[in-house]
């Protein structure tokens, strides 16, 4: 098989916010918005690579979750334990240090890990974990 990761999803509960996080903070290019008010669809990614993608959606649209399903959701996503994503970079220090610059929540800074990668960890407004990984 011939497969690629085209995009992933990433829940928010403020469109605006987290269009400045992964446009302003990450520098990643605005490919779509589609919707209006809260209920938006942005679709962003690096820079030159058009291929792949995060699609930031608002949680629990879809008519078929039920009521605590969407609690739950809304639970876990003030917990920050609902969405996540895993980042590389060659550079973790100047990534790490604009990002920590941009108002972000700090989970871990740029730590070697016993498992053998260095990575640092941010929240973005949503409260979705962002792990950054220094590739070489």
């Amino acid at each position: 098989m011939d497969l690629t990761i085209h995009t992933t999803v990433l829940p928010h509960e403020d469109p605006d916010a987290s269009l400045v996080f992964f446009r302003d903070v990450l520098g990643f290019e605005v490919r779509s918005d589609v919707g209006q008010g809260r209920t938006r669809w942005i679709t962003v990614g690096p820079a030159g690579q058009s291929g792949t993608s995060i699609l930031l959606a608002p949680p629990a649209v879809d008519p078929g979750i039920t009521e605590d399903e969407r609690r739950t959701i809304t639970e876990m996503m003030a917990k920050g334990t609902y969405g996540w994503i895993l980042l590389a970079t060659p550079d973790l220090d100047a990534v790490f240090a604009k990002v920590a610059a941009g108002d972000t929540e700090v989970v871990q800074e740029p730590t070697q890990q016993p498992y053998g990668v260095r990575d640092c960890a941010f929240r973005d407004p949503a409260g979705n974990l962002i792990r950054i990984q220094e590739v070489r």
